[in-house]
């Protein structure tokens, strides 16, 4: 077992409370203007947007520091084609069979059905895999820790990074999602956490009617 090694904390700069209670609440009043978007435009984003934008997600703290994730970048039109091909395929088998009612009257006030335009039309896809395990440079499996939490904060991560942008993000989830695992030629280790759909939104793009949880209905102070 190697022993730790630590430096000092040179990049943590200290702030007065004035300016810290500003930053939280203009970061507050950023996110709040955050909305999840069905209709997107074509128009093209730069790449290195998007890898800027992956940085923030690759700094997320990880179980371990195993930083159990891989993202793969879709923009290539005929991936994206086969990508919404089967995920509309399995989208039909869920809202017209596997979904419990309960589940579809749920969905219900966002109007969503098995018809998904946007993973054609949006000029990215970031498919994000979580990594059970890593391999050795002697092909050895090396055990990951707590994945789906890490791979979960990365996500959270990355989206408020394509947010502050300037984009718009979509989460997807087609369920089961081992399709990707074919189409993207990823490794069995490696489990479709969700589809980032990214881009612009299309001129006439529309948001349901929704509201969010108080403070007081989600958070306790003790």
């Amino acid at each position: 077992m190697s022993e730790p090694i630590f430096v000092p904390l040179s990049k943590y700069q200290e702030l007065p409370t004035t300016e810290m209670l500003a930053r939280a609440r203009s970061f507050r009043d950023e996110m709040l203007r955050r909305r999840s978007v069905r209709q997107f435009s074509s128009r093209a984003v730069p790449r290195e947007l998007i890898e800027d934008c992956l940085s923030v997600a690759e700094s997320a703290p990880s179980g371990a520091n195993m930083q159990p994730w891989h993202f793969v970048v879709v923009s290539d039109p005929e991936i994206k084609r086969k990508i919404r091909a089967a995920a509309e395929e399995e989208e039909q088998r869920f809202y017209h069979g596997r979904a419990p009612q309960e589940w579809l009257d749920a969905l219900a006030p966002l109007g969503t059905d098995q018809n998904k335009p946007y993973l054609e039309t949006a000029p990215y896809l970031i498919v994000i895999f979580a990594r059970t395990y890593g391999l050795g440079a002697d092909g050895r499996k090396i055990k990951n820790y707590y994945v789906a939490e890490s791979v979960g904060i990365a996500t959270g991560m990355l989206i408020a990074a394509i947010h502050l942008a300037g984009l718009v993000a979509l989460t997807h989830t087609p369920s089961p999602m081992g399709f990707l695992n074919r189409i993207l030629g990823r490794p069995q280790q490696e489990k479709p956490f969700l589809i980032l759909v990214v881009g612009y939104p299309a001129e006439d793009a529309r948001v349901p009617t929704i509201s969010k949880k108080s403070l007081e209905e989600t958070v306790t102070f003790l």
